[in-house]
């Protein structure tokens, strides 16, 4: 068996991580095999190195390897793509074609992207993985194929299987083996030996001395997160090389290109940890709880305000509506009893309000405890009644009700369904 290091010679492979070198070696070991592989990992890891390497150490290295992006396929065009198409089978085809299926019969398919697939093309490619069957575009006619299928994705497969975008029998169908590729950030050893490597190319390429980082700028290199990985790194040296004077970089410079206060959010796979769209998901949350509590905030002060206003008719105590008539008399300069909850001064309307109330104080020293849990139990109480008052006043009409409560429509059916008012 081909062993390691000349594999990372054969295909310009640097690094020494031992997660690098596990997913190399059994990319080794299945190649003699014809068993589908997945491989799994962020987008810039270098995954495309692991079909070459397969398809390269089997029997079917002298037989085509092609290449496959699903993501980049128009949906209407990628079952014509795969498969083929027959002469006439859609607007356009003028004539018969040969898919991939048919011009790749003996050797390798890398489909990349593979979670970016179609359902219905995932369909067909299922059957190809379980009989070497396919049918052409607009054909009737089945046709057999040889061929060995390794897919890669950035995608998490499981979480796409829960929302329905990718089959789960067509997931373990392709993941007989899978092999994961560590990304940049986890190989912090293998970065600067990546940077000299980019730099010694492309100073060769353009004619340029290459590059030197100093120790400062290493640790720099190694302590920032790379969320585009080694593509990204690529990318910097590339850069760099063409814009610098300056062959030395220190840690001031590397932070012009990436500074590390405006780093995005690492794309880590969903389900095996947090990536980008999970990370907007929890604070989409975040806003949708406080979004409900400010809902239910001026829903109370809406319901608190309509009590205030019909307290002549409510079960207040003797004691209770004579400080609630003081606290809310005209001098106090709330034209609205409710706007108390909107004030703009929250300490001077709080101490207009507290001495006003300081005057009533001993009228009301001696309610007992058990009487203020009752009287929190009446809030409710009122609450359910002036909702059935307002919907037996608009005959069971929900949209003027909950106008009439100075409520949205959405909060009256949630105290609907609280009260068990819905028949």
């Amino acid at each position: 068996m081909t062993d390691l290091q000349s594999i990372k010679t054969r295909f310009g492979i640097i690094g020494n991580y031992p997660v690098l070198n596990r997913a190399l070696q059994k990319a080794i070991q299945v190649a003699p095999t014809d068993i589908s592989v997945l491989v799994m990992g962020e987008s810039g890891v270098g995954k495309e190195f692991i079909p070459k390497i397969i398809h390269g150490e089997s029997k079917r290295k002298h037989q085509p390897y092609i290449v496959v992006n699903c993501g980049a396929i128009p949906e209407g065009t990628i079952d014509s793509e795969l498969f083929g198409h027959e002469k006439g089978a859609f607007t356009g085809a003028t004539s018969t074609r040969k898919g991939y299926f048919e011009v790749a019969d003996g050797g390798t398919i890398f489909l990349d992207e593979v979670g970016e697939l179609p359902v219905q093309t995932q369909v067909r490619l299922l059957r190809v993985l379980e009989s070497g069957e396919f049918m052409k575009v607009g054909s009737s006619q089945v046709q057999k194929t040889n061929v060995r299928i390794v897919a890669a994705t950035n995608v998490n497969m499981l979480r796409a299987i829960n929302d329905g975008r990718f089959r789960e029998d067509l997931y373990y169908r392709l993941n007989t083996v899978q092999i994961d590729m560590p990304a940049l950030r986890e190989r912090k050893g293998d970065i600067h030996l990546l940077f000299r490597k980019f730099a010694i190319d492309f100073a060769e390429k353009y004619r340029m001395p290459e590059l030197v980082l100093s120790d400062d700028a290493v640790q720099y290199l190694e302590n920032y997160p790379f969320p585009g990985n080694i593509r990204q790194l690529r990318n910097l040296v590339e850069q760099m090389t063409v814009v610098e004077q300056e062959r030395s970089v220190n840690s001031v410079k590397l932070a012009e290109y990436i500074p590390m206060q405006t780093q995005l959010p690492a794309v880590i796979q969903k389900g095996s940890g947090i990536s980008s769209n999970e990370f907007n998901s929890e604070r989409e949350i975040m806003y949708k709880i406080l979004f409900d509590m400010r809902n239910d905030l001026n829903d109370l002060k809406s319901l608190t305000s309509e009590l205030i206003k019909n307290r002549e008719n409510s079960d207040f105590s003797h004691q209770e509506k004579n400080l609630i008539n003081r606290v809310f008399t005209p001098d106090t300069q709330v034209q609205n009893p409710g706007s108390m909850l909107y004030f703009e001064n929250q300490k001077q309307y709080q101490n207009s309000v507290i001495s006003k109330a300081d005057e009533d104080y001993e009228d009301v020293e001696d309610i007992e405890i058990e009487e203020t849990k009752e009287d929190s139990l009446s809030l409710q109480n009122n609450e359910r009644e002036l909702i059935v008052r307002a919907l037996d006043k608009h005959k069971g009409r929900r949209n003027k009700a909950a106008d009439e409560l100075g409520i949205s429509q959405r909060t009256l059916y949630r105290k609907i369904k609280q009260y068990n008012l819905e028949d």
